[in-house]
């Protein structure tokens, strides 16, 4: 039993956290923004722990689905499906029970947030199947791993404004950047087994879409929290991720294996920095607003006085 507990942790990768980090920034930001602040230690716990499950249930499924395909590349060839250590049957079941157990953590929150929960499952479902069909699967799990957006806004709000949809389209701009650079790694192993990826749709303009999406992903994030955060703490965060998107066109221009893997694994970076801007932001504008008038006007002055 200890081996094949260790097998499951290796099928839900549990030892590689960068892929449910990804899930997690963008939902916490969501979170701050639908509460106009702290949103409460119960969705910030819920929201984390339904990542991490969901996300490694989705390690179940994907595993399973292309168990045939990852045999033929020299990335994946070893993961415990592929190689019979742990059976299809197995590797379902664990998904089960833990999409069984984030569907518990979503009723403790709202029927808004139950009902939205059962198209992010099944969007989870169908990714690992697009790459089949779609030219461009990436966009699908951008769909996917941008849904905790509306579910965070259906938790705090009962409802799923315009604005949580503007930020699902500005995180789907993110995930295709960096899922565009994962696809990168393995391109070569793909077009020789015949599967269909963003990066090789793309051909030669990979590095520049992804540039793009960058910047599309920075502009509809900025749209939406600039007019809500105070600009000593919006503007360093939003240049840090800049930059940080900046260092990611050196890793993968040359479009080298390791560089393209090692840009890939760096995105929780970006996404961290994004939502700690959200987080501080609206720490520091929600102490202001609750100050008497005068004295939110010193601590203002303050505050710009210690500014370089």
């Amino acid at each position: 039993m200890g081996e094949k507990f260790r097998l499951w942790l290796d099928l839900i990768r549990w030892n590689r956290p960068a892929g449910w980090l990804l899930l997690l920034w963008p939902s916490l930001g969501a979170l701050w923004v639908a509460a106009d602040g702290f949103p409460g230690w119960h969705l910030v716990a819920v929201f984390t722990l339904g990542t991490v499950l969901m996300r490694s249930a989705g390690c179940c499924v994907n595993d399973v689905a292309d168990r045939e395909f990852d045999r033929h590349v020299k990335r994946t060839a070893q993961r415990p499906v592929t190689t019979g250590r742990v059976s299809v049957r197995e590797a379902l079941v664990l998904g089960a029970v833990l999409v069984l157990l984030a569907f518990l953590l979503v009723l403790t929150t709202n029927a808004v947030a139950v009902a939205r929960s059962f198209a992010a499952l099944a969007i989870a479902i169908v990714y690992p199947y697009a790459k089949r069909y779609v030219a461009m699967p990436q966009a699908v799990l951008g769909i996917a791993f941008s849904f905790g957006i509306p579910m965070a806004f259906a938790a705090v709000q009962e409802q799923v404004p315009p604005l949580a949809w503007l930020m699902l389209a500005g995180n789907l701009f993110w995930v295709l950047a960096y899922d565009t650079e994962y696809a990168m790694v393995d391109r070569d192993d793909d077009l020789r087994i015949g599967i269909q990826t963003s990066a090789i749709t793309l051909g030669r303009a990979d590095v520049a879409v992804v540039m793009m999406c960058y910047a599309a992903a920075l502009g509809v994030w900025g749209w939406v929290l600039a007019p809500r955060l105070p600009l000593e703490i919006f503007l360093p965060t939003s240049v840090l991720a800049a930059a940080q998107a900046a260092r990611h066109y050196t890793l993968i221009r040359d479009r080298a294996r390791d560089g393209c893997f090692r840009a890939f694994r760096l995105n929780h970076w970006f996404g961290f920095t994004l939502f700690a801007g959200a987080a501080i932001g609206y720490h520091r504008a929600g102490r202001t607003r609750h100050l008497p008038a005068s004295a939110a006007l010193s601590y203002d002055i303050g505050l710009m006085r210690r500014l370089p």
